[in-house]
């Protein structure tokens, strides 16, 4: 005896209105530049921090700081970004050394890290932003040590231990 099978209920299937799709919220604090200005961009790199640096040259209408640089970090001055005065010369290093401090402006966007490898990043982003300025100042900027990605990073945990390389107490009786 064969039965027959009912066919099954097609259930109807109403149209979901689509929500206008919201434009995402912004990452990082636009800076206060002209996108339209010329610039030279470059990538900075140490640790977990990545530095995106734009180089400007600076204009006579530009605000005159005879003692600092003009780079903003993050929508900040870099000297309120990094209250440590030696953190505000080693983001300051690669102009230092071309004595071109008052020559350019520059704005970052940083993130990732400590505080600390974040102006290594800018330093290490600046210098190669320069370069790309003028090819004359890969000379002076190389022998400084300015233009090598420090590659040194924290090591990764292993099994059976607490950190990379501390063990666990150990005891002999």
């Amino acid at each position: 005896m064969v039965t027959a099978k009912k066919p099954a209920k097609i259930k109807k299937v109403t149209p979901v209105k689509a929500k206008p799709v919201q434009a995402p919220l912004p990452i990082a604090v636009k800076p206060e530049i002209d996108d339209k200005e010329k610039y030279f961009p470059a990538v900075g790199r140490r640790k977990e921090s990545i530095a995106r640096v734009r180089l400007f040259t600076k204009k006579s209408t530009d605000a005159d700081t005879h003692e600092q640089a003009l780079i903003m970090v993050n929508g900040k001055s870099y000297t309120e970004y990094f209250s440590d005065v030696n953190l505000q010369h080693i983001v300051e290093t690669p102009l230092h050394k071309l004595k071109s401090i008052n020559r350019f402006k520059a704005t970052v966007l940083v993130n990732g890290g400590g505080i600390s490898s974040q102006a290594n990043a800018i330093k290490h982003g600046l210098a190669r932003a320069l370069i790309l300025f003028d090819v004359n100042f890969r000379r002076k900027l190389k022998k400084s040590g300015l233009l090598t990605r420090d590659s040194r990073a924290k090591e990764r945990r292993k099994y059976g231990l607490k950190k990379a390389r501390k063990a666990p107490q150990w005891n002999k009786r």
